[in-house]
């Protein structure tokens, strides 16, 4: 008879940490949460559950169940019986904090509910493709060219993220040198305005699909740089604009296999000719290999792509005839130059 060895006893205080870590419960009343706006209803008058409910259109009763739990995580209080009260820790979750959790975090939007599609994580580990897609059955992009007014909520909080990071990038090159800057999926056109504002004789163009235009045209007009400034429409698996100097790809590459990435370094470098030069700004961590685990599971999620270190990203440029020439530390990103061969 073979004897099995019982598998070992999990001290409890792991069990409950692995029970607190693979939990939905807290992560989704977080987001009903935002998506419901309930910090700013309950920021600055107490309510009752039936009193929030009739605002946000929801069940009286069950809505009471979600803001006790939201009290035991210390995003609201009770401030008399029966009434709820924002807490500071509730600030993030308001619409007007400039770190725009809320807006993230909700269901209705774009990323919010992107992130649904992690029910779906298996089947992208499984087979390599889009948990997104598998969830809803067609693509994120997709998604985004359906829905214009989502599509803009996107682009605008994408271009405050890179706001956030454009001091970094501005400053760790030499952007004068490129004369002309070709912002390759620059969404709202928030990096280039942001360029061309610290270097006043760079001109540049924003490449990006139609869903774009609007916003990017108002950014580069509200900029005060439209006069040294454009956007074309355009598709970045398809010819380029040619001829205009130095092609950017900001936080493009982690969105895409790798097939698709290498076409996008493809019709770079096609665009900016032999010798030209194709800037790719990524995560690329401290010691340009190590992304964030998170991220790269989210990428997974998103579009079945990846977070690249340097050497992955070195392999797509040798695919797409450039070769890495140079990298400058850009805070949490990195400027990867690639030169295209001649």
């Amino acid at each position: 008879m073979t004897r099995t060895t019982p598998p070992a006893t999990v001290p409890a205080h792991r069990d409950t940490a692995l029970r607190t870590m693979a939990g939905l419960a807290t992560p989704m009343a977080i987001r009903v949460a935002a998506t419901l706006r309930i910090a700013d209803r309950l920021a600055h008058t107490p309510k009752t559950a039936a009193e929030l409910a009739i605002e946000v259109q929801a069940d009286a009763a069950t809505l009471e169940r979600l803001l006790r739990h939201l009290r035991t995580l210390g995003l609201v209080r009770s401030a008399s019986p029966g009434r709820y009260l924002a807490t500071e820790l509730a600030e993030p979750l308001r619409a007007d904090n400039p770190g725009g959790l809320r807006a993230r975090l909700d269901l209705n939007g774009a990323e919010g509910g992107a992130d649904l599609a992690f029910v779906s994580l298996l089947h992208a580990v499984r087979t390599g493709q889009a948990a997104f897609l598998a969830h809803y059955g067609y693509s994120f992009w997709e998604h985004l060219a359906d829905d214009p007014a989502l599509a803009a909520g996107f682009h605008r909080r994408m271009g405050e993220a890179v706001e956030t990071i454009s001091g970094d990038i501005a400053a760790a090159y030499d952007w004068e040198s490129a004369a002309h800057v070709v912002d390759v999926g620059g969404g709202n056109g928030t990096l280039l305005v942001a360029l061309l504002h610290r270097f006043t004789r760079l001109r540049g163009t924003v490449v990006d699909v139609s869903t774009a235009a609007s916003p990017a045209r108002q950014a580069l007009t509200e900029g005060g740089v439209a006069d040294r400034a454009q956007f074309v429409p355009g598709d970045f698996f398809a010819p380029l604009p040619t001829g205009k100097g130095v092609y950017v790809l900001s936080a493009v590459l982690h969105n895409w296999n790798d097939a698709d990435a290498c076409l996008i370094l493809q019709r770079c470098a096609q665009a900016a000719g032999p010798g030209g030069t194709v800037l790719v700004i990524e995560k690329v961590g401290a010691d340009g290999e190590s992304a964030t685990t998170e991220e790269d599971l989210r990428m997974v999620a998103y579009f079945g792509a990846r977070e690249r270190g340097l050497s992955e990203i070195s392999a797509l440029a040798e695919a797409a005839s450039c070769e890495v020439s140079a990298m400058h530390a850009a805070g949490s990103y990195a400027i990867i130059e690639l030169t295209v061969r001649t």
